[in-house]
């Protein structure tokens, strides 16, 4: 230890003597992170960043030095400031891996593990690689964020499928309070308090279909469900099921139920249920219609039951999806995911600037100028802003509190996503509404 402070105060002597000298500080800088000692090499960092503000370099040992102090949010804007980098630093890409692991979005952080290893090969992080299951061998249970299918499977039909624990919950989504009150209907209650809907014949399980503008929380919103009851969750997209060999694609589905059956509860995610599940009428192939044929047996759970399997949906398009799907008893609850009224917009606010450096803001006020805004919107609007401040403190100062007026001038850049959205739902439910299932977009368009 007495080595150590040694070597630090020769190297505070040093800077002192050429209080300019970058590399320098930064090497005080990297030796104070070294010792554990992140408050006082921020402290460094951000004098060498007065003197060369565009360094990335210095920029990510401010973000480690941020991050080492448990203050998580101001390394995060940083780390995501960098990653907008034409070439982003390869370090950058392990740092910001570590936040997407900590916040359960285990796929994005295997991804930006590998980008890492893209832009330098030697970028290693060996507690993260671990985790994540990197460089895993044939016998890892781990491989990549995916958890392997079991031993029994058949090796060459196996699919491997990415395990999350989400660590958000319904606390975490501002607004969509009707839509949270079905899904515990549906899913939650049956969960908590199984053996009274046992007795009265209600099966632990069911398919909720949502549907509405993109960007507006379907994808959040069933990962929250996901954390909510603490269950595995399993998100899938049309890539993990088809195959250009005929029959292939119908038992990778197969397969996932299967995985979400064994892991019960658990809730597997279909995002974009419409490509697979298209209108049969408009098919011309007869292989996808024995896929959508395979998708509708294993909801009806013909050959193993689905009890304890929680089914979400979500679609852009509805109207594209086969109507087989609406029988009751698969996806017997179908939800319109309007745009975020007022006090959801004002709510979505609040959980996207938690943890931020935040003045005095009025949630309200900027929720009333933001009228039609999706979730994404919303996001799109804070990062603008976010953008701004740390320009600004880049061209001279230390970034100040994020503020009302910093967000409604942002808001002004941006224009509403929902619009194009609701044109074209707006001739679906007022021309081709059969049984009524589009009457919640007529009622939020007030037609």
């Amino acid at each position: 230890m007495a080595t150590s402070d040694d070597a630090i105060r020769a190297l505070r002597a040093a800077v002192s003597v050429s209080p300019d000298n970058v590399p320098l500080r930064q090497h005080l800088a990297e030796s104070l992170l070294g010792l554990g000692r992140g408050d006082e090499a921020e402290v460094e960092y951000r004098a060498a960043l007065g003197t060369s503000p565009n360094d990335a370099g210095l920029k990510l040992g401010l973000a480690r030095a941020f991050n080492q102090q448990g203050k998580h949010s101001h390394a995060l804007v940083i780390v995501e400031d960098l990653l907008k980098l034409p070439q982003p630093p390869a370090a950058a890409h392990l740092l910001y891996a570590r936040f997407l692991l900590s916040e359960g979005d285990v796929q994005r952080a295997v991804t930006h593990y590998r980008q890492a290893q893209q832009v330098d090969p030697t970028a290693r992080d060996e507690e993260l690689a671990a985790q994540l299951g990197i460089d895993a061998q044939p016998e890892d249970e781990l491989a990549d964020g995916r958890i392997r299918l079991g031993r029994d499977t058949d090796a060459a039909s196996s699919i491997e499928r990415v395990a999350e624990r989400p660590q958000i919950n319904f606390n975490d989504v501002g607004g969509m309070e009707p839509l949270k009150e079905e899904i515990r209907l549906k899913i939650i209650y049956p969960i908590e308090h199984a053996e009274m809907f046992r007795a009265y014949g209600k099966p632990v399980g069911g398919g909720i279909l949502m549907y509405g503008p993109p960007g507006c929380g379907k994808t959040y919103l069933a990962r929250a469900t996901a954390g909510e009851i603490k269950a595995e969750f399993l998100a899938v997209g049309i890539n993990d099921v088809l195959e250009m060999w005929f029959g292939n694609s119908e038992r990778n589905l197969h397969e996932l139920f299967e995985r979400a059956r064994r892991q019960q509860p658990c809730v597997l995610f279909f995002d974009e249920i419409d490509a697979l599940g298209a209108s049969r009428t408009d098919m011309r192939q007869s292989a996808g219609r024995q896929l959508i044929n395979q998708f509708l047996a294993e909801l009806d759970g013909v050959d193993s039951s689905n009890d304890g399997v929680l089914i979400l949906g979500a679609t852009n398009a509805p109207w594209h999806l086969d109507n087989a799907f609406r029988r009751p008893g698969r996806f017997d609850r179908i939800v319109f995911v309007p745009p975020p009224d007022a006090a959801a917009r004002a709510g979505i606010l609040r959980v996207l600037c938690r943890g931020k450096p935040l003045g005095d803001i009025d949630y309200d006020a900027v929720a009333r100028k933001t009228d039609g805004f999706s979730g994404a919107d919303l996001k799109n609007t804070l990062d603008l802003a976010i953008e701004e401040i740390l320009h600004a403190a880049v061209r001279g100062g230390a970034p100040r509190p994020l503020s009302t007026k910093d967000l409604l001038a942002a808001a002004k850049r941006v224009r509403p996503s929902t619009a194009e959205w609701f044109a074209t739902a707006r001739n679906y439910a007022l021309y081709s509404n059969q049984g009524g299932i589009y009457d919640d977009i007529l009622k939020y368009l007030k037609l």
